[in-house]
């Protein structure tokens, strides 16, 4: 089956999971989402995730997902840019998420980077989404 949206459905799957408080998430793999969780990993909304190959059929990723104290500490995550609308910000446009206690994650020129990080390394890119 293919996915018009690859990023939007896996941001579902976390945000699906984190409301029936599962422990580990299931999405198809591919190169971009494991550089989009690298980031939510760096920034630690999520424990970790893993490729798992399940013979012949495409590699699965398995999201680890973090709480704390029994609430899961991603309380929103809103995806920006979409495959029909895409959303472009340079240095200066970005905004604080939720005065600075959320990130945006954006792919760049140089990787897929928090907001913070390209900040730090003066580069615009696409907003894909922002996280809370």
């Amino acid at each position: 089956m293919s996915l018009t949206d690859p990023i939007g459905d896996m941001l579902t799957r976390i945000r699906n999971g984190q409301m029936t408080n599962m422990a580990v998430v299931d999405c198809p793999s591919s190169a971009f989402r494991k550089r989009v969780l690298d980031v939510l990993q760096r920034e630690g909304y999520i424990r970790g995730f893993t490729e798992v190959q399940q013979g012949k059929k495409q590699p699965m990723l398995q999201i680890e997902l973090k709480y704390h104290d029994g609430i899961g500490v991603i309380r929103k995550i809103d995806r920006v840019s979409t495959p029909g609308r895409r959303v472009y910000a340079g240095i200066k446009d970005f905004g604080r998420v939720f005065n600075g206690l959320g990130i945006s994650i954006l792919s760049t020129p140089r990787g897929v980077l928090s907001d913070n990080e390209a900040r730090a390394q003066n580069v615009g890119g696409e907003v894909l989404c922002r996280v809370f």
